[in-house]
């Protein structure tokens, strides 16, 4: 059987378990949840096993200490997967969910009600604790998937396939509801994209390259983001002390995720007390300054700005930094570079802190907040399976919820149409 041929078969496999995982109780699909978790705990020496192949393969491939860390199922990571296992079986279930019921002047009584996707792709790098977030929150969810991660992880990935097909045999729902791809053969990736008759959605999730790559190779809807160029605008109402503590969480507790700050922009009203404090505490944190004119002017340590660093997402301790004339400014040089992730405003003022939630075109937009805050568990969803920017049909994290769609459900009492 060729590459193609398998994840073909894979596919049919996912759509005829989707019509079965549809119907499944909840109670079910929790018990399945629960079952996962306790089996990785269970399982621990078998899946460090197979991760210290994974981690020898990368370490002979010269991948770099960060990689290397993403791709470690240490005891700790195990847990976590785990508890994140659990805590989706405690979350509500949206399918079956009625919403908006209406009557018709006819008497049609007219409603929406939640159901699944159907079959996901989710394409993935690098981390094997993705793999049972995304098992955990299809299943839940009503979603067969098909996983393709990268061959940095194949027998991490495939040791928790095992352990996943295993509990789903046991609480009699579909195996075929989560599969992970067995080879490391790039054909797979590429013959996922092209079964559109199959596979209802494609979610990426990893670097710009691979996600670019899936949104021009897929013939199937993808929920996607490129990257996360957010910004964090202290207005000239602004509480200094606050920005202070705001700018240095978004930029230093975790530079290389999506959401953390990568320019800081400066209202010229408090920019000559604000740029010399703020870059001074970045500094000592270990932050490099790339600043427009002005901000060199007033931080004489501050590298000066090229047109690159605007749209530039750094994922490191690296800050562009600009100082603006006005609001207006500010929301013009959002639109121009940023990428629709997450901004943030920092000011007292209600009536310019709503006017930047209505103006800014993002998928998270905070008021006195850290942009750090763009995440499924943080904003109340409970988990995430990645971030969209891309509008349709999300926007934003992705949770439980966001993994359905809905129908309209119509009771009638022998109504026809005249």
């Amino acid at each position: 059987m060729s590459v193609e041929q398998l994840v073909e078969e894979m596919c049919k496999n996912a759509r005829a378990a989707a019509r079965r995982l549809a119907t499944a109780s909840t109670a079910v699909k929790n018990r399945a949840l629960t079952r996962m978790a306790e089996e990785i705990e269970a399982r621990q020496e078998a899946i460090a096993q197979a991760n210290a192949r994974d981690l020898e393969a990368a370490r002979e491939a010269g991948l770099s200490a960060a990689m290397i860390d993403r791709l470690t199922l240490s005891p700790a990571v195990l847990a976590s997967m785990a508890q994140g296992l659990r805590e989706v079986a405690a979350l509500p279930d949206p399918v079956g969910e009625v919403t908006g019921m209406w009557r018709r002047p006819n008497g049609l009584v007219v409603g929406r009600m939640r159901i699944p996707l159907g079959v996901i792709g989710f394409i993935y790098e690098s981390r094997p604790n993705v793999t049972t977030d995304a098992a955990g929150l299809c299943l839940k969810s009503g979603n067969a998937v098909v996983l393709k991660g990268g061959k940095e992880a194949i027998h991490s990935n495939l040791a928790l396939a095992e352990i996943i097909r295993d509990v789903l045999e046991e609480t009699g729902l579909p195996t075929a509801a989560v599969q992970v791809v067995p080879t490391t053969d790039r054909a797979a990736t590429a013959a996922l994209l092209k079964l559109d008759e199959l596979v209802d959605v494609i979610i990426p999730r990893g670097g710009e390259g691979l996600i670019r790559f899936v949104a021009q190779n897929s013939t199937i809807p993808v929920l996607k983001h490129y990257k996360g160029v957010c910004h964090v605008y202290v207005d000239r109402y602004a509480d200094l002390d606050m920005a202070e503590a705001i700018c240095i969480n978004a930029k230093c507790q975790r530079p290389g995720v999506c959401n953390a700050m990568e320019t800081l922009l400066v209202h010229q009203a408090v920019a000559e007390t604000f740029i010399p404090r703020i870059t001074a505490a970045l500094r000592e944190r270990g932050v490099e300054i790339r600043g427009c004119q002005n901000t060199c002017h007033l931080d004489p340590q501050a590298l000066p700005a090229s047109e690159q660093d605007w749209p530039a997402e750094f994922l490191d301790l690296i800050l562009a930094v600009k100082v603006v004339e006005s609001m207006d400014q500010a929301l013009d040089h959002i639109a121009a570079y940023g990428s629709q992730h997450t901004e943030a405003i920092v000011t007292r003022d209600y009536d310019r802190a709503q006017r930047f939630l209505a103006a800014v075109d993002s998928s998270v937009v905070l008021v006195n907040a850290s942009t750090r805050f763009n995440d499924g568990g943080q904003l109340g969803l409970g988990a995430e399976i990645g971030i969209n920017t891309s509008k349709l049909h999300a926007f934003g994290p992705m949770g439980l919820a966001e993994l359905t769609t809905t129908k309209f459900i119509v009771y009638g009492s022998g109504q026809l149409r005249q």
